[in-house]
């Protein structure tokens, strides 16, 4: 469980209201465990998403559908025991929100009363605005997510940028409203073109965190391995690395395979 004070972050998501209504970017920045959430949240950045992601990053699928609920449990405590001050939001895995409202609002409970989190965060359109509705209505904060919804990756037929043409583009405009209207006190815009995202943004009083979405939403959000340059594989057009550290952890472990099989590690220095 996380080791914060009951107290912790209760203003963060006011905070996050009160940046968008000035015009300050919002920062946020995926991670799974402790000793990352650590060193991000002492970065100063505004939030942590603690995504379904890991499914890609951490267990190496192709997907993020094999993650279940207890899989989102443990990295979120993970996760909350590093933090002192960043928001940090969890995703609701596939199909942990779609059977009923019922299922949907106790997995939601067990997300934030076991896995510590401030929010949750769900994937889709305006179906899901009765749900939302209710979680808000139970003091659980939700964040959405529009565009590519990588929970409906076969659906949408690939991960693909989404609300190109003109009908696509009015129903995204047209879910981002309904989020909003049923409680959203945040909204995540996935690979859409950056025109459609700068409309979202205009049309909606809460903040919209873009990934792939361009430059005019209320702030963005990258995963901790792909910009520090550790997901050497994954290459998108969005992805800024601003460090290259599997080439430095490389050659760190190099480093030190080679002094033990050369008898010099340990020596006097690092032996009792």
């Amino acid at each position: 469980m996380s080791t914060q004070s009951p107290a912790a972050n209760t203003a963060s998501i006011p905070r996050l209201h009160k940046a968008r209504r000035e015009g300050r970017k919002i920062t946020m920045v995926t991670a799974y465990d402790a000793t990352f959430a650590r060193i991000i949240d002492s970065a100063g950045v505004d939030a942590i998403l603690v995504g379904d992601s890991l499914g890609n990053v951490i267990q190496g699928h192709g997907t993020t559908l094999p993650v279940t609920l207890d899989h989102m449990i443990y990295h979120c405590q993970a996760v909350m025991r590093g933090v002192q001050s960043a928001h940090v939001v969890g995703d609701l895995p596939f199909m942990t929100y779609h059977a009923s409202q019922d299922d949907a609002l106790r997995n939601a409970g067990r997300l934030m009363a076991e896995g510590g989190v401030h929010a949750v965060k769900l994937e889709g359109g305006r179906h899901l605005a009765p749900l939302i509705e209710r979680m808000t209505y139970a003091g659980i904060p939700v964040m959405g997510h529009l565009g590519l919804t990588p929970q409906s990756v076969h659906q949408l037929g690939g991960f693909r940028v989404q609300g190109r043409s003109d009908a696509d583009a009015t129903r995204l405009l047209d879910d981002a409203r309904a989020l909003q209207d049923a409680g959203a006190y945040a909204l995540v815009l996935e690979m859409v073109p950056a025109d459609l995202a700068a409309r979202v943004t205009e049309a909606l009083e809460i903040p919209t965190i873009g990934i792939g979405a361009g430059p005019h939403t209320s702030g963005q959000v990258l995963v901790c391995y792909d910009l520090l340059g550790l997901n050497e594989g994954f290459k998108p057009r969005f992805l800024k690395r601003y460090a290259t550290l599997a080439d430095t952890i490389r050659a760190a472990v190099q480093d030190y395979d080679r002094e033990v099989k050369a008898g010099a590690f340990p020596d006097p220095e690092h032996s009792f």
